[in-house]
């Protein structure tokens, strides 16, 4: 694996470990719950795209380093929470739209390493970017972001769509990266910022 996408890998579960640690204090999780929500976040979008690819087995069974990497954050993240008390909130969405938009982008990558054609490399790194967060959400009695009104899933489709396009323009690795990930990201923190969102639509008819 490119050095690049691999600490840009590293760099998202990081951040999505965090969100997962996020949400599990704030439910006031036991420590097994905390590492747990930490880690299906991190690797749950990664290994369902691999799964669905054949990539077997899953990247984290092979690179152990995944695993040292969550439960040193997890660690980390608690004795953070442990010293000031308590989060202030809109530190989940900002964790998390970073694991959102690097996790898109190294899954759109890998798909597309493994000879997968366009249309396929963009829902692999939609799939990578939201189901552990996903998995997160349902685990902790929430609905997930992907199914509210949200801009989240279009911000992940924008980055792999970005990505794909700067591939077909022969952009270079680093660079289809980083336009990629600036893109999803800043769609994700804009539609945070403003209040930005999808319309909702309903079968409710008032009479």
């Amino acid at each position: 694996m490119n050095k690049f996408i691999y600490i840009s890998d590293m760099i998202g579960t990081v951040s999505c470990a965090v969100s997962g640690v996020l949400v599990a204090t704030r439910l006031r999780m036991d420590p097994f719950g905390i590492l747990v929500l930490a880690g299906v976040t991190a690797i749950g979008g990664g290994s369902v795209r691999d799964m669905l690819m054949g990539a077997t087995p899953v990247f984290w069974i092979i690179d152990n380093n995944y695993i040292y990497v969550i439960l040193i954050t997890a660690l980390l993240a608690v004795l953070w929470q442990h010293r000031i008390h308590r989060f202030p909130p809109f530190l989940l969405p900002v964790f998390d739209a970073f694991g959102l938009a690097v996790f898109t982008v190294v899954g759109a990558e890998k798909a597309l390493g493994l000879g997968f054609s366009w249309p396929v490399v963009i829902v692999m790194g939609c799939i990578t970017g939201v189901v552990g967060g996903m998995i997160r959400d349902i685990l902790g009695g929430q609905i997930p972001f992907v199914l509210q009104k949200e801009i989240y899933a279009t911000a992940s489709i924008l980055g792999a769509v970005l990505y794909v396009v700067c591939d077909y323009l022969q952009a270079d690795t680093i660079t289809a990266m980083s336009i990629a990930i600036l893109g999803t990201l800043s769609l994700r923190l804009s539609a945070m910022h403003w209040h930005l969102s999808l319309p909702v639509f309903t079968s409710d008819r008032k009479t």
